[in-house]
């Protein structure tokens, strides 16, 4: 073999061993890439997994987070990223930490005294058998008392109304007169005060009517659920002016926090599936006060049909497309300002934490700025104070978020498919709408409330799993209204239900605003106050 040949084979092999570098090269990229997208989506099954199975609330410990930071500082160990932080009350956002607080307030055990407070008492006296056969040889030194609570289960009685016709005795020739009939409608056999139970049954213990149904029967009424769904149906047709006059007070102070959730409902053009429903809710945070609606859908056209054609102002939401594209009609252009919620950006860190030191971080320059909110609240502070201090306090926080956020995106450091990228992603696009609480003291750091508002409709789908058809949604959503807005006044829901159904007959369209929950509550603490004073004047 000559020297040329042996050069010509030198040759081919270094080409060959290059190829294989190459192909070496190229199979550790593809493992290092299937490596992250393995991990992303081991992280999205972790996420998911805390969803369904972990901790309802959003908690981290400031302690357990610091020692994170110090441990990132000095070097990440070898066994891989810290545990996951313990739960602590100080992590909760904005409303949730207030009800949390409540909730510890609450869970305090009372003493017997303070339970059996104001409940009538029925005694009971027990004879010895041996004094019952010879009382005179015996003497009582005293006794022992046991006091226990006793309950009665509700009892159906009969209400006959006599009304007696009259004729005038100089004009016998005429009519007779004769009182009207108090009562929604003339054939129906419920008084209000049943009507009124059957409704708080339903949607304010989110009973089904088949259970109402079984509750009945066994106290000796059977009354079938189709009876007990058509009253349903007559009182939302009669408290119709009542949740008119509750809309236009709840728009009128041009902000609203928007939200819907998902119901499924019977409809007949689909058989054997259910169509897909949403209950949307409208908060007014200015006057405390909550508004139902039932859509069959989630679209710009809901927006259309439910916020007023005349309103101008803030809606605070979710990031979802369908609010941009409303207030971009040309209906509503320059009508309308989008405000974001700062919960849903924090919850998609709170999912990411595991990833790294980034998502963690921004958890807890969140924790700073509802730590202000709550001390704003604590302290009762106004509109114009609570712009300045927001001003003064949180803008320089949340001005430190975005140049991070801005510097980790630019970085490329984390996959935009990572749970840490897509939620750097969406508080990005958010950015706007999330800072303009800080240019209005109404404005509230996120839309917990009216997630709360719309809390209890969890319940009820869990119970009744879905509307009987698309018209029941409509009623649903108005008594979910008068229940709700009866519990954030502090109101007895079915001593109120009561008295509307009672006096609904006799109001007219320009009295009918005095029945809304707030305006019946008013009425109420006055007549205790009236009462009161007379009682003090009569000593």
């Amino acid at each position: 073999m000559t020297s040329a040949d042996l050069l010509n084979e030198l040759s081919l092999h270094r080409q060959l061993v290059a190829s294989q570098q190459e192909r070496i090269e190229s199979l550790k990229q593809e493992v290092e890439q299937l490596r992250q997208h393995n991990e992303v989506l081991r992280l999205k099954v972790d996420a998911m997994a805390r969803k369904l199975f972990g901790r309802s609330s959003e908690k981290l410990d400031p302690a357990q987070l610091q020692m994170v930071f110090e441990a990132l500082q000095n070097g990440m160990p070898e066994d891989g990223p810290p545990k996951k932080p313990e739960a602590s009350v100080d992590a909760l956002c904005g409303s949730e930490a207030d009800e949390a607080a409540k909730g510890q307030t609450a869970r305090k055990k009372r003493s017997l005294e303070q339970i059996l407070a104001g409940l009538p008492v029925i005694e009971i006296i027990i004879e010895p058998e041996e004094v019952k056969a010879d009382p005179q040889a015996w003497t009582c030194m005293g006794a022992e008392v046991t006091r226990l609570i006793d309950y009665t289960p509700g009892k159906f009685s009969c209400q006959k109304i006599n009304r007696r016709k009259y004729v005038r005795k100089e004009a016998r020739h005429l009519p007779p007169v004769i009182a009207p009939l108090p009562s929604l409608q003339e054939r129906c056999i419920a008084t209000p005060r049943l009507l009124a139970h059957t409704l708080t049954q339903r949607f304010e213990l989110h009973l089904p009517y088949y259970r109402i149904e079984q509750t009945y029967g066994r106290a000796g009424v059977p009354l079938t659920r189709q009876t007990l769904s058509n009253w349903g149906g007559m009182c939302a047709d009669a408290c119709g002016l009542v949740i008119q006059a509750m809309q236009r007070e709840v728009f009128a102070d041009g902000y609203v926090q928007i939200d819907e959730t998902p119901v499924k409902y019977q409809d007949p053009e689909r058989k054997g599936t259910c169509g897909t429903g949403y209950l949307w809710a409208v908060h007014n945070p200015v006057r405390k006060l909550s508004l139902f609606e039932w859509r069959t859908g989630r679209g710009t056209a809901c927006l259309e049909s439910l916020v007023p054609a005349d309103f101008t102002g803030l809606i605070q939401c979710d990031g979802y497309q369908a609010y941009e594209s409303f207030i971009r009609s040309a209906r509503r252009q320059g009508q309308i300002r989008l405000a974001g919620c700062l919960a849903h950006a924090r919850r998609k860190f709170f999912e990411a934490q595991a990833e790294g030191g980034d998502a963690r971080w921004v958890l807890e320059q969140t924790q700073q700025l509802y730590r202000i909110e709550a001390k704003l609240r604590e302290a009762r502070a106004g509109p114009m104070e609570v712009r300045a201090v927001r001003q003064e306090h949180s803008a320089p926080i949340l001005e430190g978020i975005h140049h991070k956020l801005q510097s980790l995106q630019q970085s490329r450091k984390h996959l935009p498919r990572s749970l840490t990228g897509a939620a750097i992603s969406y508080t990005l696009n958010q950015w706007d709408k999330l800072s303009v609480y800080l240019r209005d003291g109404r404005v509230c750091i996120d839309n917990n409330l009216i997630e709360n508002a719309i809390r209890p409709s969890a319940i009820g789908k869990k119970n009744w799993l879905f509307m009987g058809d698309a018209k029941s949604g409509d009623r649903a959503a108005m008594f979910y209204t008068l229940i709700g807005n009866c519990h954030r006044e502090g109101i007895n829901a079915e001593a109120y239900l009561t008295d509307l159904f009672t006096r609904l007959p006799t109001e007219t369209n320009q009295t009918v605003h005095r029945l809304t929950p707030k305006a019946w509550a008013a009425e109420q603490r006055s007549l205790h106050q009236a009462q009161a004073k007379n009682c003090v004047a009569s000593l």
